[in-house]
């Protein structure tokens, strides 16, 4: 069953074959798992615009009319449109409708990777060795899809070197540079100089 409702002005459209509504109509369309519902006797409007579990436009009715039917079928009320004049319920199995709505909520959670920023830190005179590890590890956290801070960290003297701090991380950028983008140049900030790097979308997606 569809979640959807049509309505234009402020009412519910007629139904009309898809891809030949009149031009005068505006169309919105309203995905009822994203609203807060009142469902039955919560529903205290003088009267609503109801639409049947099939998706039938009823009309304009009272809410004790509406809910009769609903009650006939043995199924809820829920408003689906509160902004509507008049508001528009749907009947519906609501107690299956959110079962569902749940299943697929926690799918799309499982899916979901959320951006991480990862730091990577240095010192201006890091060795071949360790620059690999740290290069290994941000490659790493880029092909799982995260974006990554590199920083420089210069103690006493090696402030009046800080042109080593930028080579160093530009020649980091660059050896990411087949599956990163560079998103910020090297910027001094106190003591510290830093890069972001992000994936690029083909690695991101892998």
């Amino acid at each position: 069953m569809a979640n959807y409702v049509y309505y234009y002005a402020g009412a519910v459209a007629p139904a009309f074959t898809f891809g030949v509504m009149p031009h005068h109509f505006r169309l919105e369309v309203l995905n009822i798992a994203n609203l807060a519902h009142q469902i039955n006797e919560e529903i205290l409007d003088k009267e609503i615009r109801l639409i049947s579990d099939t998706g039938e436009q009823l009309g304009i009715m009272s809410v004790q009319a509406a809910l009769d039917i609903a009650i006939q079928k043995d199924l809820d009320l829920v408003k689906i449109a509160p902004g509507s004049i008049p508001p528009v319920c749907k009947i519906m199995d609501y107690g299956k409708f959110r079962f569902e709505q749940a299943k697929k909520d926690k799918e799309a959670k499982k899916n979901q990777h959320i951006v991480e920023v990862k730091e990577i830190r240095m010192s201006p005179g890091i060795g071949d060795n360790d620059f690999g590890t740290k290069l290994k590890s941000a490659q790493k956290f880029i092909h799982d899809g995260d974006r990554v801070k590199v920083s420089v960290r210069f103690r006493g003297r090696e402030m009046a070197h800080t042109n080593l701090g930028e080579i160093l991380l530009k020649e980091f950028a660059e050896k990411c540079s087949d599956i990163a983008v560079l998103d910020k140049e090297p910027k001094l900030e106190g003591r510290s100089m830093s890069i972001f790097i992000s994936p690029k979308q083909s690695s991101a997606n892998k």
